[in-house]
């Protein structure tokens, strides 16, 4: 660096105040730093950032509340010579250097205030600020020619801009006097040629336009000629003339005859015209953010403008934003989502109504044009909707010039189509969005009417993105956060739920109160939102459609048969699901049976369960009908065929469903294989893990039963035989519910089969304790039913590995007497299979099962003598005496019940170290 270029930074050094010892600011010290030191120090790059920093401290640490120095002034004219030195500041350094700068000096008072807080030094103070103001705006041309590029420009003028829509006059007439400084030094000197347009043009006019409104005639005057000299440099540039082909000042004063003199008295007509010539340097980025800067000034910032300063800014504003919406429409069209998400953005900021109301007036301006882009940009907004979501979608029909409501709704309904997930896997919003934005329109009552011509459409597919968004989670939808208490958790936003919540909606605005009431009372929106409840849900609404007379539900059902082929697997269970529950109207009659009977029929055969249930449930409706009744009962094999391999609540529930074909058919069944093949399906749910499914199963089994008559045949014998077991295992669970219709259900089965059974068989106290009793059971049912002794024991076996602790335990229970009550009809691989089970279970996490099986073994192996069964070789089966009852010389002569068992002590040792384990 040239020496000469450093003596006048050692010129400007800035001299700190020192306080003293009365913390007086009197005493100046100079930085001590050597010429020679900061030479060589300056010579080594980033020197000069550690000087703008320096400064940098010394001009934040200024006051902001009063002028009493010119630190400011000279740490702002060190910075102006520092950038005339290498290296060159980065756009990010420079642009924080204009921040600090300029915050530090728009910040202050005006000088009037400071003027009257130290009035003695009024002239000096005066004279200091207009001092420290030219210093600023002489370092911001400073660093503008040291990067004399757009993007330097750019860095320059953006820290400005949110200080010209300030509450404040005085700074809004700083932040405006120094913009049109750099324009102007821009213009006299225009280093570079800009071929992408100029940098932020959109949001520099807008911020100057908003001026030309200011109630200070002063500010509004200025910003005139700050757009004047803007529009300068925009016609030199576009026209690529060189300084020596035009002259500026000409040039300066022939484009202020084109924009017209500043107009006090009506600023909106310097507006409209300003608008109106910038046309050819618009384009639509230059659109976007010029309605984007004309939104800025109806923030309501921290200090909160006078009325008059108010409502002419908003003024200005509705100008700005409908001139440049009626006359540069078609250039907003590429930039519409970003102007809504701009407007989105801005809503938060602007509370005061009447601003709101000039905030939304592009939504339905751009509406009128461009529906379709409009619609799919609202549809972007953050879900769940807020309140400012929601005031846009209702901007589009609330306020002139509205939109086509019908446009809107086929929208919305066609965006309801779509699939929440996409084909490559990826979540979408665009459904959700869609019901958040009918919901909203719902609210608005002149919508009803066009709401009524699609409700059916509209229904359906809610109900069917009801099941899409079960158990999904899309991308950005929170819980807003005005909804919670401070420093409370947000609630957590369920899809499935919202979706709910819009189907009664439009169940509400289209007055089914009855049917809403219904589903309340039923529980059947929760149904509704449960993935193996869906379709029960859609369900209990059609059929509370029925039941109150919906007056649209003729064009429900004529619109769902075309309906019922289409779309994916949710899709068609919804449909069905609402369209077998509309069976029940007298219409059906007129409907071709091939889509009623005939669909119902096909269904049977459905690899889908649920969709066989669906199907049995209309074909149980159908046969209501005297003509369709002998039809459906032919049908009644195949039926009961569709239910094997099935879910335990859908058995129960088409079980239920068949139940009223069953009483049709008088007071006893005569076709005994199709009630075997029921009773088989119902056999294997007696265990279920749902409470419900068990004993609903049971119950219907005895039902069943009840409805057969004489004489038996073997299959039917067969299946009974094959319950006992069962029966008798699941009544020791010791639940009261399922217990009771395990002996009701039992009884019956004794009554058809004239069974005599222990009167302790239907007894549901618990075995512990009663082996006699377990024994007297088992060694009936090996002496009756002499053949099926080893079934009993498969099935006891197949208990034994149930995951219910209480059901291992009363099958271990019930193999200890089984086994010698069989005798040699044991065969020996399954003696072997019986030791393994014991085994095992000795291991159990549970330890009532650990004992009981080690008492299984014990009893046994004192029934059974084969040599295969004897224990290992490490257990002890004699008694020692010494080391039982030492008072007793003989464990022969103690009760059972305090006779020691080994195997029994070695099972709780083994349950006592898995439980280590």
């Amino acid at each position: 660096m040239h020496a000469g270029a450093l003596d006048d930074v050692n010129s400007c050094l800035v001299r700190v105040p020192e306080k003293t010892e009365d913390g007086s600011q009197t005493a100046l010290v100079e930085n001590v730093i050597p010429l020679q030191e900061r030479q060589d120090l300056l010579e080594v790059e980033g020197e000069k950032k550690a000087m703008m920093k320096q400064m940098m401290r010394q001009i934040q640490e200024e006051p902001r509340d009063f002028l009493s120095s010119s630190v400011r002034r000279q740490a702002m004219e060190t910075l102006t010579q520092l950038s005339h030195t290498q290296p060159t500041l980065g756009v990010q350094e420079r642009s924080e250097l204009v921040i600090t700068c300029v915050q530090s000096v728009f910040s202050l008072p005006s000088v009037q205030a400071m003027q009257e807080k130290d009035q003695a030094k009024a002239e000096a103070i005066r004279i200091l600020y207009h001092q420290t103001l030219d210093a600023l705006q002489t370092l911001l041309k400073a660093l503008f020619l040291e990067d004399p590029t757009p993007d330097g420009l750019k860095s320059i003028l953006e820290p400005l801009g949110p200080w010209m829509n300030s509450g404040k006059a005085h700074e809004r007439a700083r932040a405006v006097n120094s913009n049109v400084s750099v324009l102007s030094h821009t213009l006299l000197t225009l280093p570079f040629f800009m071929p992408l347009g100029f940098p932020a043009l959109g949001l520099l006019l807008g911020r100057l336009v908003l001026r030309i409104g200011d109630p200070d005639e002063e500010i509004g005057r200025e910003a005139l000629d700050g757009i004047i000299i803007l529009y300068t440099i925009l016609e030199l540039q576009t026209g690529g003339r060189g300084e020596k082909e035009i002259n500026k000042k000409e040039l300066f004063e022939s484009n202020k005859r084109v924009l017209g003199p500043y107009n006090p008295a009506s600023p909106c007509q310097n507006i409209l015209r300003v608008i109106a010539e910038f046309g050819n340097f618009l384009g639509p980025q230059q659109v976007k953010d010029l309605l984007l800067a004309a939104l800025e000034g109806l923030q309501g910032g921290s200090e909160a403008p006078g009325k008059d300063t108010r409502e002419m800014t908003q003024l200005a504003s509705e100008v700005t934003l409908s001139s440049v919406l009626e006359w540069y429409h078609q250039r907003a069209l590429e930039v519409i989502p970003e102007i809504m998400q701009g407007i989105y953005r801005q809503l938060s900021h602007i509370q005061e109504p009447r601003a709101r109301q000039v905030a939304l007036l592009p939504i339905s301006h751009l509406a009128r044009s461009f529906m379709t882009k409009v619609v799919v940009a609202l549809l972007m907004c953050p879900l769940p909707l807020d309140s400012n979501g929601a005031e846009m979608w209702r901007q589009l029909i609330l306020c002139k010039p509205s939109c086509d409501v019908r446009d809107l709704l086929d929208l919305l309904l066609n965006s309801l189509k779509k699939k929440p997930v996409t084909n490559k896997g990826t979540a979408s919003t665009v459904p959700l969005a869609a019901a958040s934005g009918l919901c909203e329109l719902l609210s608005v009552n002149s919508c009803m009417g066009r709401v009524k011509r699609i409700y059916p459409q509209l229904l359906l597919a809610l109900l069917t993105q009801v099941h899409y968004h079960i158990g999904l989670i899309l991308p950005g939808c929170t819980a807003p956060h005005k909804d919670t208490q401070k420093d409370a958790q947000p609630p957590v936003f369920i899809p499935v739920r919202w979706m709910v919540r819009v189907v009664k909606t439009l169940l509400l605005k289209m007055g089914c109160f009855y049917e809403v009431t219904f589903l309340d009372e039923q529980g059947g929106w929760e149904l509704m939102e449960q993935a193996e409840n869906h379709h029960r849900g859609v369900a209990l609404l059609a059929r509370a459609m029925v039941l109150y007379s919906c007056h649209e539900l003729c064009r429900v059902l004529y619109l769902l048969i075309p309906l019922l082929e289409r779309g994916d697997k949710k899709h068609k269970i919804t449909a069905t699901a609402f369209f077998v529950e509309l069976l029940q109207m007298e219409q059906v009659r007129r409907i071709p049976e091939e889509y009623s009977l005939g669909r119902m029929v096909e269904g049977l055969s459905h690899h889908d369960p649920v969709m066989k249930v669906i199907s049995i449930r209309g074909l149980v409706i159908l046969a209501r009908r005297t003509e369709k009744a002998a039809k459906v009962r032919a049908l009644l094999p195949s039926m009961v065929k569709s239910l094997k391999d099935m879910d335990g609540m859908l058995v129960v529930e088409a079980v239920h469903n068949l139940k009223t074909i069953f009483e049709g058919q008088g007071r006893k069944l005569t076709d005994s294989s199709v009630c075997v093949e029921m009773l088989e399906v119902l056999q294997p749910h007696f265990s279920d893990s749902q409470e419900d499914v068990c004993a609903s199963c049971i119950h219907l089994y005895g039902k069943m039963v009840k409805k057969l008559r004489p004489p038996r045949t073997p299959a039917v014998e067969e299946q009974l035989i094959r319950t006992l077991v069962p029966l008798l295992l699941v009544m020791q669970e010791g639940n009261a519910n399922v217990g009771q219709k395990c002996v009701k259900t039992l009884f019956r089965c004794s009554c058809f089969m004239a069974w005599e059974l222990p009167r302790k068989a239907y007894s549901q106290k618990p075995w512990d304790n009663r082996q006699k009793r377990v024994a007297k059971i088992c060694k009936f049912l090996v002496n009756t039913h002499r053949d099926s002794a080893l079934t009993f024991l498969s099935q006891s076996l197949e208990y034994t590995k149930h995951t219910r602790a209480s059901l291992r335990k009363s099958s271990v229970m019930f193999i200890g007497s089984l086994v010698p009550c069989m005798g040699r009809l044991v065969t020996e691989d399954r003696l072997k299979e019986v030791k393994a089970a014991l085994e095992n279970l000795r291991h159990d996490p549970e330890a009532s099962v650990c004992i009981c099986a080690a008492e299984a073994q014990d009893h046994i192996l004192a029934s059974c003598g084969r040599n295969y069964w004897w224990p290992p070789p490490e257990y002890t089966w004699v008694c020692d005496p010494a080391t039982t009852h030492r008072w007793s010389p003989s464990c022969e002569d103690l009760p059972t019940s305090h006779k020691r068992r080994p195997w029994i002590m070695q099972a709780l040792g083994s349950w006592r170290m898995s439980l280590k384990l």
